[in-house]
């Protein structure tokens, strides 16, 4: 069966969860948050809609749930870009990277949950990442100023800036900041990285360009260790030029990426703006998500969670034929091209002093296929001594491959299954990437999303000590699996489920979140305050009255929210 449709097509809509298997652990705390995009089907990737946040109550009774229900809790997050849309739709047009409207370029902010010491962000790739109130999941500030920020990706003043940045900034645990990433465009194509820094206290973030990092996908993740950034190209999201001119795609993703280790204490030791040089590595196959080790005593180790062959950039289009020349179902269209090879998953030893790396584990089987994404344990004790990593790969998928791009890859593909084929979770060694324990899904109608790790917090850290939270979306109904991580292999201990059989449609990355969270009160960033001076001078009357509107009601929710 290919991507379940109703992945596409069912609404958010907030659930009370049964158990329908297992037992639930007592000693299970907190909420899995998830990331979302509102579908939209106006858009040529229909993921790239307005930001949902998604939270799971790990405690039956919660947020109006029965005490024998698991409350599902959903919520648009109301950003400015978001509610100027809401206000004035007919002026957002679809574009490559959303919607292009007079306003501007709004922030999606759908991808992942950052959270943060009693605090929740919201992040996307092309935006700044936006506090939300950890309880009602509402919008509260933008992290950092315009001004701050310095000039767009995309260069002019605008109610609502172009920033090319990351989907996974870090919270650095002793610094007590977070570490993300600007991009600026440069004359061949390639875009130059700049490090930002935030202390969390203001309106201010503090910006270094990064000499020779250089890109020419993106920068979809940001890792760290104790003294070192780690920053990659992605490599799996190229922008096509001429198919954004309105022609076929051509151009594909690379063999290999750019790696740059940068040492936290030489930027905060410098004034802003000083430029520095990350030092470079290369690394394969490409890769969309990483994991450094917080101790870098004996080198900087990271585990790539590798995306062989999945290029993002391909999506499926009406009047597509699929990898078995089969038309692409209609209810998938605007959904992301998935992986033409099995993924690798590998541990890297870098050292910046040699600049030499070794490759010191790698794992890819005949049933990695698509790596969707992995559940971590954030805690430094997680971060500094990992045990187990525990990954979701949802199986080859023929149905959302387009013959367009197996064609345009040609020989740089393998052999394809004639089938769809299992998806799996797995658990694995860290330092051998041994399989510790996988379970698989032998009905391949059910499409597994993104894990999250939630710790048994009376027990010692490092992946085994807690659980997997996996949801599984279905054309059968929604459904939630919980998993013993030290164990993944036996099977879910207890499973949720839809009361009716109602479908969720797709997610993207998750977190683990304390549930006794309030928003923190400190100073925040003011919509207001925000836009250039002489912005709404150049709107007209009619656009500049709403972006008003849009100011004053933002000021009178968010107050609320914070009181």
């Amino acid at each position: 069966m290919p991507v379940p449709t109703s992945a596409l097509s069912a609404r958010h809509q907030d659930l009370d969860l049964r158990l329908v298997e297992g037992v639930w652990p007592e000693g299970i705390r907190g909420d899995a948050v998830f990331s979302a995009p509102q579908v939209a089907t106006d858009l040529p990737f229909a993921l790239f809609g307005f930001g949902v946040l998604c939270r799971l109550s790990l405690r039956p009774g919660r947020h109006g749930a029965d005490p024998d229900r698991f409350a599902w809790r959903t919520n648009v997050i109301d950003t400015p870009s978001q509610r100027l849309h809401a206000a004035a739709a007919e002026t957002f047009n679809p574009g490559p990277t959303g919607y292009l409207s007079p306003f501007g370029f709004p922030n999606a902010a759908n991808t992942a949950p950052l959270p943060w010491d009693g605090r929740l962000f919201a992040t996307w790739d092309v935006g700044r990442p936006v506090e939300v109130d950890p309880v009602s999941l509402t919008f509260l500030g933008d992290v950092g100023s315009q001004r701050s920020w310095g000039p767009a990706t995309l260069p002019g003043d605008s109610v609502l800036p172009f920033y090319f940045t990351t989907a996974h900034p870090v919270v650095d645990p002793e610094r007590q900041c977070l570490w993300t990433v600007k991009q600026s465009f440069n004359m061949d194509g390639s875009t130059q990285l700049h490090v930002v820094h935030w202390d969390g206290l203001g309106t201010e973030v503090s910006v270094w360009p990064i000499s020779n990092g250089v890109v020419f996908g993106s920068s979809h993740t940001v890792s760290q260790t104790r003294e070192y950034l780690v920053l990659a190209d992605s490599g799996n999201f190229k922008a096509d030029p001429g198919e954004m001119a309105g022609g076929p795609r051509t151009v594909t993703i690379d063999d290999d990426a750019a790696v740059y280790l940068i040492r936290k204490d030489a930027l905060l030791d410098s004034p802003i703006g000083t430029p520095h040089e990350g030092t470079p590595f290369r690394v394969a196959p490409t890769t969309g998500h990483f994991y450094a080790c917080w101790d870098d005593s004996d080198g900087v180790r990271v585990l790539f969670e590798h995306m062989d062959r999945m290029d993002l950039g391909f999506k499926l289009q009406a009047g597509d034929l699929d990898a078995l020349g089969r038309p692409v179902d209609p209810g998938l269209v605007g959904f992301y091209n998935t992986a033409m090879a099995p993924s690798t998953i590998s541990e890297v030893l870098f050292d910046p002093a040699t600049q030499q790396r070794k490759v010191e584990a790698h794992h890819r089987d005949e049933w990695s296929w698509n790596l969707e994404l992995s559940a971590m344990d954030w805690s430094v004790a997680g971060m500094e001594s990992p045990v187990l990593h525990h990954v979701a790969y949802q199986g080859y998928r023929p149905g959302a491959v387009s013959q367009r791009a197996v064609e345009i890859y040609g020989d740089r593909l393998g052999p394809l299954p004639g089938e769809d084929t299992p998806g799996s979770l797995v658990s694995f060694r860290r330092g051998s990437l041994e399989v510790h324990s996988r379970h698989e899904y032998a009905d391949t109608g059910d499409h597994i999303t993104s894990p999250a790790f939630a710790p048994d917090l009376d027990r010692a850290r490092g992946g085994q000590h807690g659980w997997v939270v996996l949801p599984v979306l279905s054309d059968e109904g929604f459904r939630v699996e919980l998993f013993d991580a030290a164990d993944v292999g036996r099977g879910p201990v207890a499973v949720l489920a839809s009361p009716n059989r109602e479908c969720v449609p797709v997610m993207l990355h998750s977190a683990w979140m304390r549930d006794d969270d309030t928003p923190v009160d400190c100073e925040r960033l003011r919509f207001g305050d925000d836009i250039p001076e002489g912005v709404l001078d150049s709107l007209g009357p009619e656009l500049a009255a709403v972006v008003d509107g849009v100011v004053a009601d933002l000021d009178v929710a968010v107050a609320a929210r914070t009181v």
